[in-house]
């Protein structure tokens, strides 16, 4: 099995909205650029409990799922969060997993950010923008 990992920015969509206000300014939006996995096999963001405090992300909720190794974990989601690649952006909540050793890039900002994996182990966007590869 090979692995993609890309890099995202991270922002908390309360700090962009405050800023269009003028409640606070645009240095001090919270966001984080980091490399992470594009996982197929998640459905949205997943994040550490580390990179929601970063961030500033308030718990809008929680649930229950089962991790890729058949483990049942509880979770709180976290957001609003835009998550921006190249010129493309999502808006959505996070999976928190306090644990998490890595960021998974999930289906749904895919999705909306009109994303696939090709064969050859790459993130692509609709207009054939590539981003590296690891295997």
């Amino acid at each position: 099995m090979s692995i993609v990992r890309t890099e995202i920015t991270l922002k908390n969509a309360s700090d962009i909205m405050a800023c269009k206000r003028g409640i606070i300014g645009e240095s001090e939006v919270r966001q984080l650029t980091m490399d992470v996995m594009v996982d197929t096999g998640a459905w949205n963001l997943v994040i550490s409990e580390e990179v929601r405090v970063k961030l500033g992300l308030e718990i809008s909720g929680a649930g229950e799922g089962r991790l890729a190794d058949g483990s049942e974990v509880e979770y709180d989601m976290a957001g609003p969060v835009e998550i921006w690649w190249k010129n493309r952006r999502a808006l959505c909540d996070a999976l928190v997993l306090p644990d998490a050793d890595d960021v998974l890039l999930g289906t749904i900002p895919l999705e909306i950010m009109d994303l696939t994996i090709n064969p050859l182990r790459e993130l692509v966007g609709a207009h054939g923008d590539v981003v590296r590869h690891r295997i």
